[in-house]
């Protein structure tokens, strides 16, 4: 699929948004971008994604696509940004095995496998505070510890935004002369942080983990928010579950996901089946790109 603008010069700018619509936009970043070797060579780009999700390049495509067709009609857009370090209790560096091997991505640690010693940490310290991070971590029973590739390190490519995305995001600003709203998320080396609203487990001392009331607000405050960004498993689900658990108005109903810009880790689409099951019957909607387009250019 070719990225290319198709927003009609004239329309865009004599439409004005008469119903708030707020974009929210979660983790559309290269590392969860399955963007063919052949397109990053094209680009000079000799970094690959850390964790790509299948159809994520694609998803982003889409959204690109979207948002120059109707950028106009969007009053407001909040993109998140998965921001980790290289050492992250999500990561391989922080773990190995009994006998001091490297522990692979993709495996779980549970509390009672990390009391038995069959995973340790890398350094030495800070024990119990792991172990009642993984009670904690269990006692909610909404996910296990995962160690994941490396991925999202602040400052790499791989933390970067999808290129035809930021490119469309650039343009919506341009257009409409406002600035996004960013939010980084999962700079707590100690804590999982896949929602944006909250931390798996809040860390009392640090305010980034906790939860992000101004960002509950700001979406709220819209008519419609629209939701993309990956993974619809993991980082989009956690922070909709969140989302309707605290948005004040309950009024789910004006929250639209955009399901054709976004997918599921491998192996969980079943879990992102579930939610979006889930999401639908408390009243949220599931529509495309291409029937928001076609609903709104032709008023």
């Amino acid at each position: 699929m070719q990225f290319q603008f198709h927003q009609d010069e004239a329309v865009k700018r004599t439409k004005t948004v008469s119903i708030k619509r707020h974009l929210f936009l979660i983790d559309p970043q290269n590392d969860f971008c399955d963007i063919a070797p052949t397109v990053l060579a094209s680009q000079g780009i000799t970094s690959r994604p850390a964790l790509p999700v299948t159809g994520a390049h694609q998803d982003m495509l889409r959204l690109a696509n979207w948002l120059g067709q109707i950028g106009s009609h969007l009053h407001a857009i909040t993109t998140t940004l998965d921001s980790h370090h290289e050492f992250d209790i999500a990561h391989p560096a922080f773990w190995k095995k009994a006998d001091g091997s490297a522990v692979s991505p993709f495996t779980v640690i549970s509390k009672a496998d990390f009391e038995a010693g069959v995973y340790q940490m890398a350094l030495t310290g800070s024990r119990q505070r792991v172990s009642d991070y993984l009670a904690q971590l269990e006692a909610q029973n909404r996910y296990q510890l995962m160690v994941w590739p490396t991925h999202c390190v602040m400052g790499t490519w791989g933390h970067q935004v999808h290129f035809a995305v930021l490119k469309a995001l650039e343009q919506w600003q341009h257009d409409s002369q406002q600035k996004l709203s960013w939010v980084s998320k999962g700079k707590n080396a100690w804590t999982e942080h896949y929602s944006a609203i909250q931390a798996e487990v809040p860390d009392p001392l640090d305010p980034d983990t906790q939860l992000n009331l101004d960002l509950i607000k700001q979406l709220d405050a819209a008519d419609e928010i629209y939701v993309a960004g990956q993974a619809s498993s993991h980082c989009v689900k956690a922070s909709l579950e969140h989302l309707v658990e605290f948005l004040p108005s309950r009024q789910y109903s004006k929250i639209i996901l955009l399901t054709d810009c976004m997918s599921a880790v491998t192996g969980f689409e079943k879990t992102a089946q579930a939610f979006l099951d889930n999401m639908q019957e408390k009243g949220l909607q599931l529509k495309t790109t291409t029937q928001i387009a076609k609903a709104w250019l032709a008023k």
